[in-house]
């Protein structure tokens, strides 16, 4: 049985799913792309190539194993991408949460099924049909979860609003205890610069109290200054929109004190670095052309 247990997104990590990059399929046409970032690089010519992915995904998993990190990876579907496992499902103290995501990508799921049936059963929920929720877009933080979600009135035109505000209402019901905040990211469909894919497009939290942030990823200011009053504004890396577009606030924490980061992250590497953080450095810049980026390919499943 595995004894599932996220407080946060910092403590010291046992076990994870990593997603997996071998028989990724053919580049996606251009009506197949998800989101603008992966649509941008189908017209351009420099969609990533699964030989890169992969030699990118291993170098992430030989940090795991360097901090003994129990490793589970998807069942193998071929022609099929399953780099961004965080999507598909996620932990929140010992509940697993399945997620409602876009329909095609109901097979990710499936490939991860092995690992869900050693869980027990009564910690393994899925939200209705109606709750739209990816993982994302929700970040544990002890006494908190971050949500992130889409209230503009046109939710259902955009491919790139993950969360609904049912999904929000869902996550507060299922944990009562917990204060449970959202947060309205900007979208577009067209401009990778200005999409808040998920949450950790434009925020996450490092350490023990500190956070990277991007400030246009917010809707409302008022969402904004909800993480700064509640962080401390010494304690936010603001990143710029070009870095939000590299997805510097993307990077995963092994513990509070060691972060995996993207090795171009000059400027938050060295943050991270003076606020005495470990940064364990690796190339990753091909997926991040998919418009995700370490977070997205991880499924935390035991922290202590």
């Amino acid at each position: 049985m595995l004894h599932i247990n996220i407080k946060n997104e910092t403590s010291r990590l046992r076990a994870v799913v990593l997603g997996a990059a071998e028989n990724n399929g053919p580049t996606p046409t251009i009506e197949e792309a998800y989101d603008p970032k992966s649509l941008e690089h189908i017209l351009a010519g420099t969609y990533p190539l699964e030989a890169d992915m992969v030699y990118e995904m291993e170098a992430f998993n030989a940090v795991f194993k360097k901090y003994d990190v129990k490793v589970y990876r998807p069942e193998m579907i071929v022609n099929y991408n399953q780099i961004f496992s965080r999507d598909i499902g996620f932990v929140i103290e010992d509940t697993f949460i399945k997620a409602n995501i876009l329909p095609d990508r109901n097979k990710e799921l499936e490939a991860i099924q092995y690992i869900i049936d050693q869980i027990n059963p009564q910690k393994v929920v899925r939200p209705p049909d109606n709750v739209h929720i990816e993982g994302g877009d929700v970040m544990v933080w002890n006494d908190y979860i971050f949500i992130g979600t889409y209230k503009g009135s046109d939710y259902k035109e955009y491919i790139t609003a993950r969360t609904n505000m049912e999904g929000v209402a869902y996550i507060r019901d299922l944990f009562p205890h917990k204060i449970v905040k959202e947060f309205d990211l900007v979208k577009s469909k067209l401009e990778a610069r200005d999409n808040a894919l998920h949450l950790d497009c434009c925020f996450q939290p490092v350490g023990t109290n500190k956070g990277i942030i991007y400030k246009s990823g917010f809707r409302e200011e008022s969402d904004y200054l909800y993480l700064v009053n509640l962080f401390g504004k010494n304690n936010l890396f603001h990143i710029t929109r070009d870095e939000m577009y590299d997805m510097n606030s993307n990077v995963f924490s092994i513990a509070p004190n060691v972060v995996v980061s993207e090795r171009k992250f000059y400027r938050l590497n060295n943050w991270l670095r003076d606020q005495g953080i470990t940064v364990e450095e690796i190339p990753y810049s091909e997926i991040a052309k998919q418009e995700g980026l370490l977070r997205c390919s991880t499924l935390p499943l035991i922290r202590d």
